[in-house]
């Protein structure tokens, strides 16, 4: 006689599939996400170093005008 808790539930095996999948894809949307903010900062920073090293002055914050009332 066959043991029932050790056959295989294709239900289950479907379903872990499913979850498997949808955990790498969001694995992989997460590692894009950090790729991008690390190259967005490691360019910041080295702007801000050239901008240090070849004597330029730190850009200011654009000011905005106010529209006034009549």
């Amino acid at each position: 006689m066959r043991n029932p808790w050790t056959t295989k539930n294709p239900f289950m095996s479907m379903w872990l599939s499913a979850a498997n999948r949808t955990a790498g894809s969001a694995r992989g949307q997460a590692t894009a996400a950090a790729k991008r903010n690390v190259a967005t900062a490691q360019a910041e920073v080295a702007r801000q170093v050239l901008d240090f090293w070849s004597g330029k002055s730190p850009a200011k914050p654009a000011t905005t005008k106010r529209k006034s009332r009549r």
